[in-house]
């Protein structure tokens, strides 16, 4: 489940209990990412705040886009499942996802999202390569200097969770198996969903 030893649910204590106990409330089981966390609640708290903060000031459908484009980049199926649920479920439909997942933005997508996507992908991929002409890019589709802030701090954000997920070796939940086939494989871009 992870390449760490994590603290065990029945035998957190103190911080770390309270936050396994929340989680577990929140979703109804102990994600693996939150065990993962374990010996650093602080640290969770802190990107907690931080992911609130910048996705609070976004769209709820262009904070989704953006954390899918990133996590396909980096290839986390847990953050890739995750989000992509919620564009699924909330946005766009599955078909229309699985398209997005399969790298067919400008298909299901207005020219500002696609732009929005393609963009998140860059600053994921390659940031120092991010040039002016990009950005007036974004501009041109009518973003303003705020929303394109906004882009690149949740494409920065997605690059802190997924790298921490992915480099402890954390398997997304057995719940995702739940999710329709055809989208479950097109979001799973890295690691396999843990057995249950």
């Amino acid at each position: 489940m992870t390449f760490i030893e994590t603290v065990p649910e029945d035998a957190a204590s103190g911080a770390t209990a309270g936050w396994y106990a929340a989680e577990r409330e929140r979703v109804g089981y102990l994600p693996n990412f939150a065990k993962a966390f374990g010996r650093r609640p602080a640290v969770y708290g802190a990107w907690k705040q931080l992911g609130g903060a910048i996705g609070d000031s976004m769209d709820p459908r262009r904070y989704e886009l953006v954390t899918l484009a990133a996590a396909r980049v980096l290839r986390s199926s847990y953050c890739s499942l995750a989000h992509g649920k919620t564009l699924a479920e909330q946005f766009l439909g599955p078909e229309a996802t699985i398209a997005l997942a399969e790298g067919e933005a400008d298909t299901v997508l207005d020219p500002a999202e696609a732009e929005i996507v393609r963009f998140a992908t860059l600053v994921t991929r390659d940031a120092a390569a991010v040039t002016a002409k990009d950005v007036d890019r974004l501009r041109a589709v009518g973003l303003s200097d705020t929303d394109i802030l906004d882009v690149v701090l949740a494409a920065a954000a997605r690059c802190f969770f997924s790298t921490v997920v992915e480099a402890l070796g954390v398997q997304p939940d057995p719940a995702y198996r739940d999710l329709d086939p055809e989208l479950r494989e097109a979001l799973t871009v890295g690691r396999p969903i843990a057995e249950a």
